[in-house]
């Protein structure tokens, strides 16, 4: 299927396409983390203010270890933040936090992508746990039909991954606004968060992309081994 030239090429986009990714958000993060927000408000208060502003009084702010493991449980209605977020007033942690409400603010209006994602979690994680065995198995035993469900459950993974940009991208958006609405950042703050916003959207958008060029080669694999 692959020269062996193709096939090298291909592995290493698999391993510099994710840790590129990374560095951009660590990069991002690292520079604005040193620069303070015009307004002095921490995460917490950040989240705290643009919570309050939706009426969404009930969704608890918590600090969490960890470094940018934030995030929002939709099941106990929390918004997660790293400490370094929660406690500090820099302009990438307030950007994370107004990212994290912007998943509660999506969970509050049952936005179809989220609620989508959520459905998708049981067959996903599934799917995640069993193509790769099935893969394998179907490919070390020449069994083109068990190949064939490995490649179905790997569908339902890729498929969350893909769903995932959405719901993203929009909390992201969300969070761009709210900031400005409510007063936390100025203008000639705007390019700096977003800066921060679109360098952690990279990750997401790499982890599919990755997601998709591996389902595609086992597809092509499937397509060899029956045309043999």
């Amino acid at each position: 299927m692959f020269s062996t030239g193709g096939f090298l090429i291909y592995i290493a986009l698999l391993l510099i396409i994710p840790i590129w990714a990374q560095m951009r958000v660590k990069n991002a993060y690292k520079k604005y983390s040193q620069v303070r927000s015009s307004s002095g408000m921490s995460g917490a208060e950040v989240a705290r203010k643009i919570l309050n502003d939706n009426g969404l009084f009930d969704v608890k702010i918590e600090p969490v270890k960890g470094k940018l493991s934030d995030h929002y449980d939709p099941r106990a209605k929390v918004v997660r933040l790293s400490e370094e977020n929660y406690y500090g007033d820099s302009v990438a942690g307030a950007s994370i936090a107004a990212h994290e409400v912007g998943h509660a603010i999506q969970d509050a209006e049952d936005y179809a992508f989220l609620r989508f994602r959520h459905s998708l979690v049981p067959v996903a994680n599934l799917g995640s746990n069993l193509s790769f065995f099935l893969i394998l198995a179907g490919i070390i035993l020449g069994a083109s039909q068990m190949m064939l469900a490995g490649i179905v459950f790997m569908s339902a993974a890729v498929l969350f991954q893909l769903v995932t940009l959405p719901v993203e991208f929009n909390a992201s958006s969300r969070a761009m606004e709210q900031m400005v609405s409510v007063g936390v950042i100025r203008n000639n703050e705007e390019k700096e968060t977003r800066k921060v916003l679109d360098a952690a959207a990279l990750t997401y958008v790499a982890a599919a992309l990755v997601a998709v060029m591996e389902l595609v080669r086992f597809i092509l694999m499937y397509v060899a081994m029956n045309d043999d």
